[in-house]
């Protein structure tokens, strides 16, 4: 027997399709097959991307399983020139100090093969730039902190969702982490219980783009049956 609290409000879950084996292999198989073909790029075109394929993305982010339901995400949108121009400062200050100071030997051997450097001309270069902020706690209008929960899993999980909306769309992804990102909160106004997680670059590849030869894990690498 299930025990539920009497406040708790529940519905039937209507939502739910359930689709044959065959028909669900098919589905699974077809979306890997475009999933696969996703790839990170480091070279956009400036051509403007649909505001409503940014929102829809976003709110496919939002649909994301989370902790408590306390859903401890905010997303900014940055497509204001000047202001990418001042996170692109920003960002290539702190990647500077990686590239000659921060990063340990092995570090940088590995991030040879993307052949990275401390520019990022990308961050002019696209349409859109999508700001994630963790939420370590919600402020209440009485001005009450609610404590969030499994906050970096949630915007872990969030954030894959949303880059693989913008896949399924038609664009093209980058994940950028500059570290410390603390400039984000002060250049996009964000508050101080918010944490900038990740910025997420978008748009279309830029014509005759290249991308590294890289491979992923075979299956039996990734996946173990108990």
């Amino acid at each position: 027997m299930i025990y539920m609290s009497k406040t708790s409000d529940f519905r039937p879950y209507h939502e739910f399709t359930r689709f044959e084996p065959s028909e669900m292999v098919q589905r699974a198989e077809d979306f890997y097959t475009l999933l696969s073909k996703r790839r990170s790029v480091r070279s956009f075109s400036s051509e403007e991307i649909p505001d409503e394929v940014l929102d829809y993305a976003i709110k496919c982010a939002g649909t994301a399983p989370n902790g408590a339901n306390k859903q401890p995400w905010h997303f900014v949108i940055v497509k204001d020139p000047q202001k990418k121009r001042e996170i692109r400062i920003a960002a290539e200050k702190e990647e500077h100090l990686f590239y000659n100071e921060r990063a340990p030997e092995d570090w940088l051997a590995d991030l040879e093969q993307f052949d990275t450097n401390e520019h990022k001309p990308f961050i002019e270069e696209a349409p859109a730039l999508i700001a994630i902020f963790s939420q370590s706690y919600h402020i209440k209008e009485s001005g009450k902190q609610e404590k969030h929960y499994y906050v970096k899993e949630s915007v872990g999980i969030a954030t894959g969702m949303l880059i693989t909306a913008l896949h399924q769309a038609g664009l093209a992804t980058l994940t950028h982490t500059p570290s410390p990102m603390g400039f984000l909160n002060e250049l996009l106004g964000r508050p101080k219980h918010e944490k900038a997680f990740l910025l997420l670059v978008c748009g279309y590849p830029k014509e005759g783009v290249e991308v590294p030869n890289i491979q992923k894990k075979p299956l039996n690498h990734i996946r173990t049956i108990i």
